[in-house]
């Protein structure tokens, strides 16, 4: 009986799918239009279509964005958070900078709980575990009493020490859960094991606020999976590039917030070791938003902290760059000149092409109406284009800016480019680092319409477009491992620090992360551990994140965190004092062997489909269009050239050439005089 390997990646336009056959290696790949108001239904529906039989999905992985999404338009739960006595407004004060220094009209982010939503118990426990004042038990009683009255469904305790000592939060889990049965508890010290109790309780406030959503969504997906005969566990997408089973997705729901976009760094780094490219800057371009990552040294790069919308979270997560720009980006008018986005026309109208109800022209349409994108391109002719409406749309706001349909057509094109090569700076100039020297992998539905242009904005020798872009987030998440990620507290001075007693602490790690990744189902011989360490400088306030290897060797630590100091802030100081801050474990189970290698399905016939007047810097090209599935491999082709397949489009313009490699990936490099 053949079993299959499926992951889901669920976008604001389209559900992408790759399935993969166990038994034969085979992958083929699946794109629905999404469902926003339940985005349960399009997997669901893409599963139908599919997989002939669904009872032999025998492994299945999905991202979602509904936990992002139900932060980013503010529809989580109410919260009420429980602190220490004497430390109620610190979640409000927050901390003291300002990330605008020079907005006069500054607003701080407004918190996810308001004041009058954060209560007080007594407790108190010293910073060595010494207790100061036992948990005032009675104290909860008006908190309960609250929750229940004004039927709050998610509660956040954070403790101070408890990253440490966690004795009292368990408690008040204790007695919270017994007499509020239906109620998310989220515990500070199980989301984030660090000090700083602000970022502490931002982290569990938001585990808290997006919980009941998240929730409802998982047990929504799995009953209607079971319904449909599916018996293998599902899994979900982490922010740190991991994978967690549902079960332990809904406990820490706020460690799957960013998993959409994280498939496609980890299907980046697997084609970074397939290529032999060391760095890659990988570019995601879809429907709404546009996502950029860096592959360094074969590597994706993860942090321990991030923010959103001014929110701090302390999680290891792959570090992914968002702005609002994609394909349903949508042109608009301000004081007699042309914007687009950040808004997006969605899913639902869609772009005008779509023929949903959409007005206002989008990138999409910008590309239909250049001919740079077919009528019949998209899912392969079973979504027709209306090039009628989307010229009429055009046609009526082009006079506004006192432009002709072309001109205002590619000055569309023009201004999304230069947003999103603006934002890839961010992610390399602005942080030491040469974009140069890197390739840029382009992918997403919209991605490899764009990409020769970005490159050329950021002076980029080579873009890569691999096999089957659209969807290519999805084929990442099928190159993953199971992943837990650790952290222990550990201040100390390196000076006079014994080896001994850290490895003993890693030890004590490793068996926490040996019992997570059995209870995930992950056999002992697919287990293995990556151990690193925060350090900083003695007082400074933040750390840099160093590996450790499979032996603690003081020496080589010290000289890797100055060398890191050193790549990251452009200075060092080898002879200053060094302090330990956290010591970090990942806890990983291999699921299956991928070196990212893959074969594109072959079509035989000529791969030159029809030719088409594709508008170039206000010029019209007979422009071939090519079906990629009929492209052999080590094929050349000089620009223009248009190359089409079931989930994208690549664009390949004058004065550049595209060659396509061993591994069926297009290359596309200057031409060469």
């Amino acid at each position: 009986m053949t079993k299959y390997r499926v992951s889901a990646d669920i976008g604001g336009t389209f559900t992408d799918f790759v399935v993969a056959e166990e038994d034969t290696g085979e992958v083929f790949t699946g794109k629905v239009p999404s469902t926003p108001k339940n985005a349960a239904l399009a997997v669901i529906d893409g599963l139908k279509d599919l997989i002939p039989n669904p009872p032999d999905i025998g492994f299945m992985v999905h991202g979602t964005t509904v936990g992002l999404n139900t932060f980013l338009e503010r529809k989580g739960a109410r919260v009420l958070l429980i602190t220490t006595a004497g430390l109620r407004d610190s979640y409000s004060i927050a901390r003291g900078d300002r990330k605008e220094l020079y907005a006069l009209q500054y607003r701080k982010p407004e918190r996810l709980v308001p004041r009058r939503d954060v209560h007080e118990v007594r407790e108190r426990l010293k910073w060595d575990g010494t207790i100061l004042e036992a948990l005032h038990e009675e104290d909860l009683e008006p908190i309960i009493k609250k929750v229940k009255d004004e039927d709050i469904k998610a509660v956040a305790v954070c403790f101070i020490h408890s990253y440490a000592y966690p004795q009292h939060e368990l408690r008040a889990r204790e007695i919270l859960s017994e007499v509020l049965p239906d109620v998310s508890i989220t515990l500070s010290h199980e989301i984030a094991r660090e000090w700083r109790e602000y970022e502490r309780a931002s982290s569990a406030v938001m585990n808290a606020y997006i919980a009941p959503v998240v929730e409802r969504y998982l047990v929504s997906l799995g009953e209607q999976m079971r319904g449909m005969g599916v018996e293998a566990t599902l899994h979900v997408m982490q922010s740190s590039g991991g994978i967690m089973t549902v079960e332990a997705a809904r406990r820490q729901p706020v460690y799957i917030l960013l998993s959409g976009p994280v498939g496609g760094t980890i299907g980046g780094m697997a084609l970074s070791k397939a290529m032999h490219r060391p760095n890659l800057l990988c570019v995601d371009m879809g429907g709404t938003s546009f996502d950029m990552s860096l592959i360094v040294n074969g590597q994706p790069n993860i942090t321990s902290e991030t923010e959103l919308e001014g929110l701090p979270m302390l999680m290891s997560i792959v570090d992914i760059h968002t702005i609002g720009a994609g394909g349903g980006s949508l042109a608009w008018l301000e004081a007699g000149a042309l914007r687009v986005g950040p808004q997006s026309a969605g899913a639902d109208p869609g772009p005008v092409c779509y023929d949903r109800g959409g007005t206002q022209p989008t990138v999409t349409d910008a590309n239909l109406f250049l001919k740079r994108l077919g009528a019949q391109t998209l899912l392969s002719g079973r979504m027709m284009l209306n090039e009628e409406a989307t010229a009429k749309a055009i046609h009526t706001m082009a006079p506004q800016v006192g432009l002709d349909d072309v001109a205002f057509a590619e000055g569309m094109l023009s201004i999304i480019n230069a947003k999103m090569a603006d934002a890839m700076r961010t992610i390399t100039v602005e942080q030491g680092i040469d974009p140069r020297e890197y390739s840029l992998v382009a992918f997403g539905g919209a991605g490899p319409m764009h990409a020769v242009w970005l490159a050329e904005e950021l002076e980029i020798g080579e873009v890569i477009v691999p096999w089957t872009p659209g969807t290519f987030s999805a084929w990442g998440m099928l190159q993953t491992d199971m992943r837990h990620d650790l952290t222990l507290n550990f201040y100390h001075p390196l000076a006079g620090m014994d080896s001994k007693e850290i490895e003993g602490i890693y030890e004590q790690l490793k068996e926490e992360g040996v019992a997570a990744l059995k209870e995930e189902g992950v056999p002992p011989e697919d287990m293995y551990f990556e151990r690193s360490t925060d350090m900083r400088y003695v007082g400074q306030e933040y750390s840099v994140n160093v590996r450790v290897g499979d032996k603690v060797d003081l020496e080589e630590i010290d000289a890797s965190f100055h060398n890191m100091h050193a790549a990251r802030y452009g200075h060092s100081t080898p002879s200053a004092p060094v302090e330990f801050v956290n010591l970090r474990l990942a806890a990983l189970g291999h699921l299956v062997e991928s070196d990212g290698r893959f074969e594109i399905p072959k079509e035989d016939g000529d791969p030159v489909t029809e030719t088409r007047e594709a508008v170039f810097d206000g010029k019209a090209y007979k422009t071939p269009v090519l079906w990629r599935y009929r492209v052999e491999k080590e094929s050349k082709f000089s620009g223009p050239l248009i190359i089409e397949e079931e989930s994208a489009t690549t664009i390949v313009p004058p004065g550049y050439q595209a060659r396509v490699d061993d591994l069926g990936n297009i290359l596309i490099t200057v031409e060469q005089a």
